[in-house]
C-alpha cells in the first residue's frame, strides 16, 4: 500500500487529504496519480505547471520518480508567489 498525503490547499474533489492506494508494481509519481481518475485529475495540471512540491518517505521527488509499496507520497500545492488557488476547480 503506497499512502499520498496532501497537505497545503491540495485535497481530493471530495475533500479529503490521506489516500491509501494499492499497487502491485513501481510506478511513477504522475502514473499513481492517473490511477486515482477523478479524486486527483485536477493535480496532473498542477503537476505540469510545477505547482507541486513531491516528496517520497521525506526525500525530495518528482513526477518521474518511482514509487514502491510501502512509500509515502506528500504532495505540497504552491503556485510560487506564495498565494492561493490550488484548490481543485469546479468541473
Amino acid at each position: 500500500m503506497v499512502t499520498i498525503m496532501l497537505t497545503g490547499q491540495l485535497q481530493t474533489v471530495d475533500g479529503e487529504r490521506d489516500l491509501a492506494c494499492e499497487i502491485d508494481q513501481s510506478m511513477s509519481v504522475r502514473r499513481l496519480i492517473q490511477r486515482q481518475g477523478v479524486q486527483l485529475r485536477h493535480l496532473l495540471q498542477l503537476l505540469r505547471e510545477k505547482k507541486v512540491f513531491v516528496t517520497i518517505n521525506k526525500r525530495i521527488a518528482s513526477e518521474d520518480s518511482l514509487v514502491q509499496d510501502g512509500d509515502a507520497i506528500r504532495l505540497i500545492g504552491h503556485d510560487g508567489m506564495g498565494g492561493s488557488g490550488l484548490g481543485p476547480s469546479d468541473p
